[in-house]
């Protein structure tokens, strides 16, 4: 029996898109289903406050793609611009100091210096360990992770092995004791990880801000120009180009099969497209299991994990239309930089927000993460107009109080 596609992909976010583009490319026929109006998913770039101000709505920077093998390969580096900061980060704190990670490592050091010239000098020897192993970072983060068996055995090959496996479970709090001296150093790692979801005394966080940190100092931290979503469109280009196809303002209500294959997808319009080969999910997946699959697909054992899933910390986003660009109490550099971290110089301060959040509180001073939108891209903002987008780190997912006692709502609708 022949099929009009050979696969379904549902969701058109650029993780989607990406799957789509390489299975058009080997010759499979594709559709891609997306309930939005346009393509995107967490790329997505619209006119969120007033017209001719375009805001990412989800991410922003373009960081980890800068290491990805997918933009050259699907040669999407031809259909949109790069802007690259040459100051990707900094951390400003309430009096003003501030520390600024260069795309120039001896600007980098001489920033951390005037805090500690210990930690400079750490710094860089930071950078040159994350240089020595990138190319295994690199290739470990776009191949299948090995089984826990051939892991425990790399790691237990070696004294080395093992002091990789200690860094891979310390918390950065454990970690930056043990390494830095001042509280501003300290501070900007703890936000690193912060920004990627553990508190400072969550197992992996110094490993996680390390590598976060190492990637924005060697590769950058750039800007789309125009936004985000001209990454999703050049997907969309290239899976079209392949043969694929792209339908928008629909939504799958249910994927059609048994615990064996999948054989068709069902509409919410009651429409059903069968499938030859494949369907694959980039939704939540707890919508996917729960209310795409069910039981009968995946059997109760899976549902009923599913069920119990504990949602981590979410984060809060604001945009700001403005008259005109801002002036940051911490000087130019903060306001060259693509994104500002503005927290205490302290880690006891992330170990605060997160012990409010996951209460379930609205922290009383949580981390703030400014995106200096149109400062770095002049065409997201109208002459002389700037456009800023806030993250707001971290917020509970449900509601349950106000740290600070003054907020009465308890949903995000209120």
């Amino acid at each position: 029996m022949s099929h009009p596609y050979d696969a379904i992909v549902i969701g058109a976010g650029h993780n989607g898109l990406t799957c789509a583009c390489y299975l058009a490319r080997a010759g499979l026929k594709v559709l891609v289903l997306e309930q939005y109006h346009t393509v995107g998913g967490m790329t997505i770039t619209e006119e969120e406050t007033l017209p001719g101000f375009w805001s990412d709505l989800h991410a922003s920077g373009y960081q980890l793609a800068n290491l990805s093998p997918v933009p050259h390969e699907l040669g999407l580096l031809d259909r949109y611009e790069l802007i690259e900061p040459e100051i990707p980060f900094s951390h400003a704190f309430p009096e003003g100091d501030i520390i600024s990670v260069h795309r120039d490592i001896e600007r980098t050091v001489g920033d951390i210096a005037r805090y500690s010239r210990k930690d400079a000098e750490t710094w860089r020897a930071l950078m040159n360990r994350f240089l020595a192993q990138k190319d295994a970072i690199t290739a470990s983060m776009f191949s299948p992770p090995p089984s826990f068996p051939a892991a425990a055995a790399d790691f237990a090959a070696s004294s080395a092995g093992m002091e990789a496996y200690r860094f891979s479970m310390q918390s950065v709090r454990s970690w930056a004791n043990q390494t830095l001296e001042a509280e501003t150093t300290k501070t900007l790692f703890g936000s690193f990880t912060t920004f990627l979801g553990a508190s400072p005394d969550d197992a992996g966080g110094a490993e996680l801000g390390w590598l976060f940190a190492s990637v924005l100092q060697n590769a950058g931290n750039n800007l789309v120009k125009g936004g985000m979503n001209r990454v999703t469109l050049a997907l969309a280009e290239h899976l079209q180009a392949h043969g694929g196809e792209i339908r928008t303002n629909v939504r799958v209500e249910k994927i059609l099969g048994d615990a064996k294959r999948a054989t068709a997808v069902r509409l919410t319009s009651g429409e059903e497209i069968p499938v030859g080969q494949l369907v694959v999910s980039n939704v939540d997946p707890g919508h996917l299991v729960l209310d795409l699959l069910g039981a009968g697909m995946v059997g109760q054992q899976i549902v009923r994990k599913m069920e119990q899933y504990e949602r981590g910390d979410s984060v809060f986003v604001m945009f700001v239309a403005l008259d005109s660009p801002i002036n940051y109490k911490a000087g130019s550099a903060a306001r060259q930089s693509a994104h500002v971290h503005l927290t205490e110089p302290s880690l006891d301060f992330f170990a605060r927000v997160y012990l409010q959040c996951r209460g379930g509180a609205l922290p009383s001073a949580p981390m703030i993460v400014s995106w200096n939108d149109s400062a770095i891209d002049q065409s997201r903002a109208p002459a002389g107009k700037a456009l800023m987008k806030f993250v707001v780190l971290s917020v509970p997912y449900v509601i349950t109080g106000d740290a600070t006692g003054r907020v009465p709502g308890r949903t995000w609708d209120e």
